[in-house]
């Protein structure tokens, strides 16, 4: 291995701790009371040593995103791809896959949609703006070639693919927020799953023709 292989892994495996640490203390404070500080001292390194990788706390907020983003875009163009299965049957795979990506990182993905619903988009360098902004239109122009799929079919109402795709996710978005925030008055409440089946099962059959 090369000294430069060497370098760039260790950038790498750095990158990844300051992450991990930010993660920790955004989940304890939350991203208003947390400091560049708190995530530095979480991550065993100096103040200085974050601002190499991270202009602000806000761009360090907004690469948590870009996993969740990623695992998003793999799931739901694997369920594009699937060659072997119905449009109606593709749609249930799509509701399992967003089940998946949940589960994948619950917090991660609540602060996802608290991201895009913020100014904090506006404090991002250009480049991690529009790596965020190109997994999202991927992963939503996979989801809403998988209902044109359908409509095709015959199977769901003649409406662009892209409002159904983007009602599909805002759905699945504002479902995971507003149950996420009736889990803090109290955590004994947890019902996203079934209030999630529920919210998907009402969509599908309004979009499906008899």
């Amino acid at each position: 291995m090369g000294i430069r292989e060497r370098k760039e892994r260790e950038k790498e495996r750095r990158r990844q701790q300051i992450i991990v640490a930010a993660k920790r203390v955004f989940s304890e404070k939350g991203f208003n009371k947390a400091t560049m500080e708190d995530i530095a001292t979480e991550a065993e390194l100096s103040p200085g040593t974050l601002y190499l990788y991270f202009k602000n706390k806000e761009e360090l907020y907004a690469s948590l995103s870009l996993r969740i983003l990623q695992y998003l875009y793999i799931r739901v163009t694997h369920v594009h791809k699937e060659t072997d299965l119905a449009p109606r049957a593709k749609v249930k795979a799509l509701i399992e896959a967003m089940y998946d990506v949940y589960d994948f990182d619950p917090l991660t993905i609540i602060n996802m949609f608290h991201l895009q619903s913020s100014e904090t988009l506006k404090n991002l360098s250009p480049e991690l703006l529009s790596e965020i902004k190109d997994l999202s239109r991927k992963s939503i122009g996979a989801i809403a070639e998988i209902f044109k799929e359908g409509i095709a079919n015959g199977d769901y109402i003649d409406r662009h693919p892209n409002a159904l795709a983007d009602i599909f996710w805002s759905l699945f978005s504002g479902v995971v927020l507003w149950e996420a925030s009736k889990k803090i008055i109290d955590h004994r409440k947890d019902y996203l799953k079934q209030t999630l089946h529920t919210a998907f099962e009402i969509f599908e059959k309004g979009i499906t023709l008899s």
